[in-house]
């Protein structure tokens, strides 16, 4: 078996929040077909996420709000079916279909059967591509795209089911990961590190971190030597220091410089140093341990050839 696994789900395309919206199933598209293109799909295990277990959604998520995402689900269908309409908004930009429901529940679960593998030894590492993303998702809120929170459950999962001591979260989407710092904050068994585009959506992280976070908040037009210079100086000494036994990465591309959703300037080349650098801390931490998930990303062409120089480094090829 190839060390990198490559999770994914066909509801994962079928989740849809209406025409022209940005996160769309064309985004998993454009990733596979670049993979298949450039060769490193031959590098990859390739596994079909399973749906996750709501107890385990419930490490991060409250009872409650699950329950209401599934009675929303449940009664849209039945909305569907007499005729209405196809979609129920949680907010201005962020809407369910008939198929977000068992999306979200692959989705969480691609994080946690990954986890599994890699702990149980059988992948180094992995990278679910999957959507709906998660990093916005709260305890209790569905927000910004995001519905189930998947790499802070997976990050609860490894703590509480595995009995792993400390475990990182890297998250390097152009917004800010609000969901995963409102589950995971003041958790000394996490540490979280990321970087944001800030002053920009959700308008969080700059303030008052908790001391398990670091949160690096930097200006529109951003380059990316100018962030490698600051994951140098804020990251890598606290992830050295933490000693991680695992690393989950969020993982957004949309601070390329060729994506419209924000106003950062990385290049592929970027998120290849990042990776790289997540993974040396990985490999003298944490036996290798990483588990991706993606997050943002929305340029079709730089979301796929970034993701791919994410994998190549990830599988060494």
């Amino acid at each position: 078996m190839r060390k990198t696994g490559y999770y994914t789900h066909p509801e994962c395309w079928l989740h849809e929040m209406g025409a022209g919206h940005p996160e769309c199933p064309d985004r998993l598209s454009a990733i596979q077909d670049r993979l298949l293109i450039s060769g490193v799909d031959l590098g990859l295990t390739q596994l079909q996420a399973p749906e996750a277990p709501l107890a385990d959604i419930e490490l991060a998520h409250d009872r409650m709000y699950i329950a209401a995402l599934r009675g929303t689900s449940d009664r849209l269908q039945e909305d569907i079916e007499a005729g209405g309409p196809a979609y129920s908004h949680m907010d201005a930009d962020t809407a369910i279909n008939a198929h977000t429901w068992k999306a979200a529940l692959s989705s969480a679960g691609a994080a946690i059967a990954a986890t599994d593998a890699v702990l149980a030894g059988e992948l180094e590492n992995a990278f679910c591509a999957v959507r709906p993303p998660g990093h916005h998702a709260t305890r209790k809120q569905a927000m910004g795209f995001c519905f189930f929170n998947n790499v802070a459950i997976a990050a609860k999962y490894a703590l509480e089911r595995h009995g792993l001591k400390r475990v990182a979260v890297v998250d390097f989407d152009v917004h800010h990961g609000n969901g995963t710092e409102d589950i995971l904050a003041g958790d000394d068994r996490v540490l979280m590190v990321s970087f944001f585009q800030h002053p920009f959506y959700p308008y969080t992280g700059a303030e008052n971190p908790a001391a398990n976070m670091v949160n690096i908040p930097v200006p529109a037009y951003t380059k990316g030597m100018d962030v490698r210079e600051l994951i140098e100086t804020y990251w890598v000494p606290r992830l050295e220091e933490f000693k991680p036994e695992m690393i989950f990465i969020s993982a957004g591309f949309d601070a390329h410089r060729e994506d419209d959703m924000g106003q950062l300037g990385l290049t592929e080349q970027d998120y290849s140093w990042i990776t790289h650098r997540v993974r040396q801390i990985a490999l003298r931490h944490a036996q290798g341990r990483i588990v991706s998930c993606l997050e943002g990303g929305y340029d079709l062409s730089a979301l796929s050839r970034s993701v791919e120089a994410h994998l190549r480094v990830l599988a060494d090829i």
